[in-house]
């Protein structure tokens, strides 16, 4: 059982640690900084190249946006929703999209799932769905601690803990279905591709969250919505030839106990849980 088709490449993960290394101890040879080799690992040079190029990596965005952009206008050429625009920089939401009903869905963009800026987002109060987008490019990320601990440890605390409605998560990006990230879904040919600009893309994963916010008292099991209930997530689904059998359905159940809230997570996908926490406490970041 998975919670994504996709898994870790362990050789591709070989091949980064074993090249880490020759970049280490090979490093002074390269470029015109005409340090001795005792003087180009005293003097800080490779250490501040090294992060320098790693925040450059995490805070550009202009790739993420760029495959974005060319999704939502190729889904917006095909029909599939009737129009999508930028919601600026002052928003804690990236994207509002008109859909064919004429409702409204907001879109969070959001990185590999496993760190805290998952947790930071906020529905706005003028959308009808709201629904997450994980855009992660790091081929050499382990996707399914990622999305389980996107989707267990910090959504639902996020969810249950501020009472924040989302109505699903998209896992998909640029890497999906290259030779950094080969695609189940379509390997052997059992799966749809879409060639869309310089992208060749497998369907995404998406996963349906529930319509309603659990509550201990109140509400203690919601079952996730029905594909059809989040209009949004079935454009995707429809434009890009997903199959209703990988579609992933998300439950919470909560409980008190004693003072703690605790919660269990569920992932059902073709009938079949795909993984199933135990009951744990929320613990906020």
């Amino acid at each position: 059982m998975s919670i994504i088709p996709c898994n870790k490449d362990k050789a591709l993960r070989k091949r980064i640690e074993d090249y880490a290394e020759e970049l280490k101890t090979e490093a002074h040879k390269v470029g015109s900084h005409g340090l001795s080799e005792s003087e180009f690992y005293n003097s800080g040079l490779f250490r501040g190249a090294i992060e320098r190029i790693r925040g450059q990596f995490s805070a550009s965005m202009r790739e993420k946006r760029e495959f974005v952009r060319h999704i939502l206008n190729h889904m917006q050429d095909g029909g599939f929703i009737s129009d999508w625009e930028s919601a600026g920089e002052s928003n804690r939401h990236d994207y509002v999209v008109t859909l064919n009903s004429d409702r409204i869905a907001a879109i969070e963009l959001k990185g590999c799932l496993d760190g805290n800026n998952t947790n930071i987002f906020e529905r706005p109060p003028h959308a009808h769905e709201f629904v997450m987008w994980s855009v992660c490019t790091n081929p050499g990320a382990d996707p399914q601690h990622n999305v389980w601990s996107g989707i267990h440890t910090r959504l639902s605390a996020e969810i249950i803990s501020r009472n924040q409605r989302v109505d699903g998560l998209i896992v998909w990006d640029m890497i999906c279905g290259t030779v950094g990230r080969p695609c189940p879904k379509v390997v052997g040919g059992g799966g749809h591709l879409t060639e869309l600009g310089p992208f060749n893309l497998p369907p995404p994963c998406l996963y349906v969250f529930p319509a309603t916010i659990p509550s201990p008292r109140n509400n203690p099991s919601p079952k996730p919505q029905s594909l059809n209930d989040v209009e949004l997530l079935k454009a995707f689904h429809d434009c890009f030839k997903g199959k209703d059998s990988e579609v992933n359905y998300v439950d919470f159940e909560v409980r008190y106990k004693n003072s703690e809230t605790e919660r269990k997570t569920r992932v059902v996908r073709d009938g079949v849980v795909q993984r199933e926490s135990d009951f744990t406490p929320i613990k906020r970041s």
